[in-house]
């Protein structure tokens, strides 16, 4: 379930400008996925001309592409806190900084590094807004869990369904060595409901339904950029 769609320019236009927050000395959450990316190329530009600040990656994928890019990284134990978290969003409610992470199984370590940090810029492509989210909510899980979790999600009215790897045989594993559960429960109308009750399943590590984390949003377009705080 790995989020596509969006323009190339778009996507670079929103990483872009959560680059351009960034200010000298900062502590950074360098977040996963195609637009972030963008923002981490330039942040790297802006370190060739002096930029001096210290990353913090959400990724193996985020950190090879840092370490590409020239930026001085560490790991979460070795700050003592995150200044800017800049990270994607499979699907978002712009009105409300609500979103869906986890196309890229990367949910935990991102939600990790976003709670630490004092602020939150997600960048995303215009095809990401939504009035409502509907897409299925990815839960990192443990492998021994998975098929406890899917019976808690049945019991929620949801439908799991075990993301199968795209290049291998079986399952899609985290980065963690955990296993991703995708849970369609159709339209979300209540997200902050949701999101307590995956969370108090017994196996899953994390999911992908960020709430009350989001402070900015650049939303690209093919021909511009906005945007809003909250």
């Amino acid at each position: 379930m790995k989020s596509t769609g969006g323009s190339d320019d778009a996507k670079r236009r929103a990483g872009e400008a959560a680059a351009d927050a960034v200010d000298a000395g900062m502590v950074i959450g360098l977040g996963t996925g195609s637009t972030t990316a963008y923002a981490i190329e330039a942040l790297g530009e802006a370190v060739d001309n002096g930029l001096d600040i210290v990353g913090v990656p959400t990724s193996f994928g985020a950190r090879q592409r840092a370490i590409d890019c020239g930026i001085d990284l560490r790991g979460l134990d070795e700050v003592d806190g995150i200044d800017l978290a800049i990270d994607g969003a499979d699907q978002l409610v712009r009105e409300t900084g609500v979103c869906l992470k986890g196309g890229g199984a990367a949910h935990s370590r991102e939600k990790l590094v976003a709670s630490a940090a004092a602020e939150l810029h997600l960048v995303v492509d215009d095809t990401k807004l939504t009035d409502t989210l509907d897409q299925p909510v990815p839960l990192e899980v443990l492998p021994d869990a998975h098929t406890v979790v899917a019976d808690a999600v049945r019991s929620l009215e949801g439908e799991p369904t075990l993301r199968a790897a795209a290049n291998k045989d079986g399952p899609v594993v985290t980065d963690n060595g955990n296993l991703v559960c995708d849970a369609d429960f159709g339209r979300l109308d209540d997200p902050a409901l949701l999101a307590k009750r995956l969370s108090a399943i017994p196996g899953v590590v994390e999911h992908g339904l960020f709430v009350d984390y989001t402070t900015a949003v650049s939303v690209g377009r093919s021909d511009d950029v906005s945007t809003t705080t909250y």
